[in-house]
């Protein structure tokens, strides 16, 4: 019984903060961030700076895959498949970085398609050579 008044009690202080919420949010126009010149690279804007250090933490999520690959000599534990679909659906991404204009798009996700198309042939050469010697 006590959880339950406990949950109400709980339910009832959500619904109070997302009420409190809906009525503050729309008069908050002027707390949108402006994008600026970066303070660290005045050439950049900060979108352009926080977009190349979110790229670059997503283009070589990949990397420990490949390199991994590359120690073992071996296709264990890869999966192939979705290096490609990544590889693919990331050529989109630069397509979109240049129908947008933005630099941080496409440099990152054309490193990301060569990460990801040196996981597939790393994966396809050491399948080549895993079949060769079960072959012999």
């Amino acid at each position: 019984m006590t959880s339950e008044v406990n949950m109400n009690r709980l339910n009832r202080w959500i619904l109070a903060a997302l009420s409190l919420c809906l009525i503050l949010l729309p008069g908050c126009e002027d707390l949108v961030p402006r994008d600026t010149r970066s303070l660290l690279a005045p050439r950049l804007m900060r979108s352009e700076v926080v977009g190349l250090l979110a790229g670059f933490g997503t283009t070589f999520a990949a990397f420990p895959d490949l390199v991994g690959m590359l120690k073992r000599k071996s296709t264990a534990g890869m999966n192939p498949r979705m290096a490609a679909i990544m590889g693919v659906f990331q050529i989109l991404w630069v397509y979109y970085g240049m129908l947008i204009v933005s630099r941080p798009v496409v440099i990152w996700n054309i490193i990301a398609v060569l990460v990801n198309f040196l996981n597939v042939a790393a994966y396809r050469y050491f399948l080549r050579k895993e079949k060769a010697a079960g072959s012999r």
